[in-house]
């Protein structure tokens, strides 16, 4: 089945929330990339569903796009479909201690919605621009904490077949900034238990967190921390320590406030990202022989240019 009778049946299904040739780089968090053959937004389990099986006939190549705090698109775009998950996924269900959320739920609303409801154990999760799928996908975490210490199991839709199920947290294999879950798998939904606490101190911590972000890293158009930290070192004071600090290729340079940043330009251009991630990771690796790898994603590029950027491509997910 080519694209052109993908999205047709997309367009019938799910109406102006199918779209083609759509912008791709304006949900990411670096504001830069191509475009989206086909984009459709989902808001429930069954829409999931329904992408899912249309995936498996047509065998279309497809990426699930969160909230694209820790994603580069290349200035080519993408030639397949891209799903987003909308509102009707994005719920956040407090009962007691337990805390059911959509995966579309961004990580911040999660951090104060709880401490709001006296719950502590998430307020880490305040100071990242993710959602709650992708914070799953990449273990994200923080502040001493991360998605192990509170996820109990998570509801998933598996786009390669249509069909939905229940890993546990042993099923997810999460790691230091990775996880099993295969890139056909769509977190719809996550059980989360915290423990009780106070909401005074929950919410000043979340202050406390939200005013040392603000204090040490930058603003702007960034994914947040490019490399990860090749414990018990900072790739940070790696960059640092290589010269790299305020490198610039193009439009993108590399923060001057916080050397495991980079941020672009306004109007400016993925590749060069790709780029500078190249460089600064053979300048690190050469003074000082450690070899980093990204924490930023890559879609739509050739993988010999993920590869020198250390990065993984989200089409080679397994």
């Amino acid at each position: 089945m080519n694209l052109s009778a993908v999205a047709h049946e997309l367009q019938t299904a799910f109406g102006e929330r199918s779209e083609r040739d759509a912008a791709l780089g304006e949900l990411t968090t670096y504001r830069v990339g191509g475009r989206a053959s086909i984009r459709v937004r989902a808001e429930s389990i069954s829409d999931l569903e329904v992408i899912g099986k249309l995936i498996a006939r047509s065998g279309t190549q497809f990426a699930v796009v969160g909230r694209g705090s820790n994603l580069l698109v290349a200035d080519e775009g993408f030639d397949g479909i891209v799903i987003t998950l909308g509102d009707g996924l994005a719920s956040i269900d407090i009962s007691g201690t337990v805390v059911r959320a959509g995966g579309a739920a961004p990580l911040p609303i999660v951090a104060r919605r709880t401490a709001a409801a006296g719950l502590t154990g998430f307020e880490w999760a305040v100071g990242v621009p993710g959602s709650i799928g992708g914070a799953i996908r990449m273990n994200a975490g923080g502040h001493g904490s991360d998605m192990t210490q509170s996820l109990v199991m998570v509801r998933v839709v598996d786009l390669a077949t249509g069909d939905q199920g229940q890993l546990s947290l042993a099923d997810l294999g999460l790691g230091f900034r990775t996880s099993m879950l295969g890139r056909s798998l769509v977190v719809a939904e996550a059980e989360l238990a915290l423990a009780v606490g106070e909401r005074s101190v929950a919410e000043t911590e979340i202050s406390d967190i939200v005013r040392w972000r603000r204090e040490n890293q930058p603003g702007g158009a960034n994914a947040g921390s490019v490399f990860v930290n090749p414990r018990p070192d900072s790739a940070g004071r790696l960059v640092d320590e290589s010269g790299a600090k305020g490198l610039r290729v193009g439009s993108a340079e590399v923060s001057n406030k916080h050397a495991n940043f980079i941020q672009v330009d306004d109007g400016g251009s993925a590749n060069d990202v790709a780029m500078l991630m190249a460089l600064v990771r053979a300048q690190v690796r050469d003074h000082t022989g450690v070899d980093l790898h990204a924490e930023t994603h890559f879609l739509g590029f050739a993988p010999q240019v993920a590869a020198a950027a250390g990065a993984q491509r989200v089409e080679d997910f397994a």
